[in-house]
């Protein structure tokens, strides 16, 4: 039986290519690909329902995002992560954050305070007994709910494409014991109860500047961890 088997479903091409697209990347962000693997186009395709042309696709789109690498002759492999390589990576995703509560605020209606009210309900199960791999799809998905606080485009698919380029070096971090799980867990419980009072309030411009802290604050976190056991 297919994971997503796209052929016997009535989708779109496009909702196709996001479904296919989504779902690989998600494998890559965490950790189910590991950097090194070399991604089977006959498999995928197969695991999919798909022909190889479509599929084709979405590796390019996953190779434009910094997530494959395509050698001739040889195949598709996912990249890896260097914590010195994304400086500038994260910065950029600071600026942005904060730009988020300036252009084009959405302030959340009943159901997308409710997505964020489930996630604090997560959240609050991963303080009480942390899971890495829990943890990091809970960080996706609350990145990817603050998304819709803003209607400018652009800047969301900047945004996404940035966090997911730097997505998968906390969950490194973690499987390489550079960062405490724990620690990171209850760090992120806090900001997003700082989210929720800030939304209840309906100050966007907060909201941002926390995101904007926290990205930075993380990234310091993960960089001083990586020189204290010398893996920087």
């Amino acid at each position: 039986m297919k994971l997503l088997d796209l052929a016997n479903v009535d989708y779109s091409a496009r909702d196709r290519f996001d479904r296919m697209y989504q779902e690989i990347r998600n494998r890559i962000c965490l950790l189910e690909y590991i950097p090194g693997t070399r991604l089977s186009e006959t498999e995928l395709a197969e695991e999919f329902g798909i022909s190889r042309t479509p599929l084709r696709r979405v590796l390019v789109r996953l190779e434009s995002d910094g997530l494959l690498l395509s050698v001739h002759g040889v195949g598709t492999f996912v990249t890896d992560v260097d914590i010195k390589e994304l400086e500038q990576t994260y910065l950029l995703r600071m600026e942005l954050a904060e730009l988020s509560g300036k252009l084009s605020p959405v302030h959340p209606n009943d159901a997308l305070m409710a997505e964020f009210h489930v996630l604090s309900t997560r959240s609050k199960q991963l303080v009480k007994s942390p899971n890495a791999r829990e943890f990091a799809c809970l960080t996706m998905d609350f990145f990817l709910t603050l998304l819709q606080l803003t209607e400018n485009d652009p800047l969301r698919e900047v945004s996404e494409r940035l966090y997911i380029h730097t997505a998968r070096i906390w969950l490194k971090s973690v499987f390489a014991s550079v960062i405490d799980l724990a620690d990171e867990v209850a760090v992120f419980d806090r900001e997003l109860d700082d989210i929720l009072a800030a939304l209840k309030l309906g100050d966007l411009q907060a909201v941002a500047l926390i995101q904007r802290v926290h990205i930075s604050m993380s990234f310091t976190r993960m960089k001083v961890s990586y020189q204290s056991t010398g893996n920087e």
